[in-house]
């Protein structure tokens, strides 16, 4: 096997994917250069890879093991909408999570162990779900006036049961996600 394109991430449950599909869609009704996340791709990631080869498939197994051991199931709230890197220059626009220790604790924790297997740490994590990526700045005003409009709604909660390690092939229609392992709270 060759190298695989790589994140760990907490999938949706299809309810939360369906309220956030209403939330995309007042985005479309604005005639601007987003390119959208497909439903289906929609998750929450705790730490993108890149490229790894099938021993750090292995070792990445074994660190998530060993971290998820001291976690059990744990609930999120997904709520409101902001942009990377900021509100003037749009280039991601996302749907957040509320404030929660549970989660900031297992990213951190993931990513240190992730880290003495010779991945960068992150920086400024924030728990966020990526809905679109802006291409240009056709219509930015109606895009921050959007963002402005919905940038507390709430969109739901779900309890976390597991986390996924997942490959991502990227294809001119956008990527496609396959998961390698699934590994439970």
């Amino acid at each position: 096997m060759s190298k695989v394109r790589s994140f760990l991430a907490i999938e949706l449950k299809p309810e939360l994917k369906t309220e956030i599909q209403k939330t995309i869609k007042e985005f479309k009704k604005i005639d601007a250069d987003i390119k959208y996340v497909s439903p289906e791709n929609l998750h929450l990631t705790l730490k993108f890879f890149g490229n790894i080869n099938k021993t750090q498939i292995g070792q990445i197994t074994e660190a998530t093991k060993k971290v998820l051991k001291n976690f059990e199931e744990f609930k999120i709230e997904i709520e409101g909408i902001g942009t990377f890197p900021n509100k003037n220059r749009i280039k991601v626009i996302w749907v957040g999570l509320n404030k929660n220790k549970t989660l900031n604790k297992l990213q951190k924790e993931l990513d240190n162990e992730f880290n003495k297997l010779g991945f960068p740490k992150e920086r400024n994590y924030k728990s966020h779900l990526t809905i679109g990526r802006m291409k240009t700045a056709k219509n930015k005003d109606k895009v921050q006036k959007t963002i402005k409009e919905n940038e507390n709604i709430i969109i739901g909660e779900m309890t976390v049961k597991n986390v996924y390690l997942k490959k991502s092939n990227l294809t001119p229609n956008g990527p496609i996600y396959e998961n390698l392992e699934e590994f439970s709270l």
